[in-house]
């Protein structure tokens, strides 16, 4: 089988596409999307010079129309998804051993994990009682109490 120009435009495109699926940029498919300009151009039998301006028409035209849409609907940015320990903050919790500060001891129970525990205001919180994990101070919740109402 002989390979024309047109093929080799079409490969370089599938395997831009492929860089795209590890950088999601949309950048490597802009210039995917020339290749396959480029390719369109070739199959017609047009020179390079043709060929180059088709790419470089098709990648700005895909750069500059289609990335904004697509950074802006395909990805979406997860910055505002807690995880971890700040996904704590919020959280409803039972306190296991009562929070004392006096004493230096309080344990919560929050999603099954057991946490040294403390309150804003050095209350005491007895233990079974719910509480609220207002912030994480390293590997201590600062909680307060839920009231009944």
């Amino acid at each position: 089988m002989d390979f024309s120009v047109w093929h080799f435009w079409i490969i370089a495109a599938v395997l831009l596409f492929i860089v795209e699926i590890f950088t999601p940029t949309f950048l490597t498919a802009s210039l995917a999307i020339g290749c396959i300009a480029s390719g369109i151009v070739s199959y017609f039998g047009f020179d390079i010079k043709i060929q180059l301006i088709a790419f470089s028409i098709g990648t700005l035209t895909s750069f500059f129309g289609v990335r904004p849409f697509m950074l802006k609907f395909a990805h979406k940015k997860s910055g505002n998804v807690k995880t971890n320990v700040d996904a704590l903050v919020g959280k409803v919790g039972r306190v296991d051993v009562t929070i004392d500060h006096s004493q230096n001891q309080g344990r919560v129970i929050v999603e099954g994990d057991d946490w040294k525990a403390e309150t804003e205001n050095n209350e005491v919180i007895r233990a079974g009682e719910k509480v609220e994990v207002l912030k994480v101070n390293s590997t201590t919740l600062i909680v307060k109490p839920i009231t009944k109402n």
